[in-house]
């Protein structure tokens, strides 16, 4: 189910928000939701890279697959916190669904 959520913000938000909507050739709506889900995406990159989150959790609050926040966070060269255990339990999960 999707909710209508009005926002005020300052001309140069509006401005890049607008020239963004431009480039992409989408409308203004569409090219907020798409920044609110890439920074939403970032906040659980920050928040796994300083350990209060761990992948699952990160992932799941990000609204992407384990699998992406994978890539995500090699993409941004953040070193993994996996623990050897918590790979092996994960691996044996992986083998027992297959």
């Amino acid at each position: 189910m999707t909710k209508t959520m009005s926002i005020r913000m300052d001309r140069k938000n509006y401005e890049f928000l607008a020239r963004l909507s431009k480039q992409e050739r989408r409308d203004l709506s569409k090219a907020v939701r798409e920044l609110f889900s890439r920074g939403r995406i970032l906040l659980e990159v920050e928040t796994y890279k300083k350990r209060e989150a761990s992948l699952g959790t990160a992932a799941q609050l990000a609204g992407v697959p384990i699998a992406q926040m994978m890539n995500l966070l090699e993409e941004f060269a953040i070193e993994s916190h996996l623990e050897k255990e918590d790979y092996l339990a994960g691996v044996e999960n992986l083998s027992k669904t297959g």
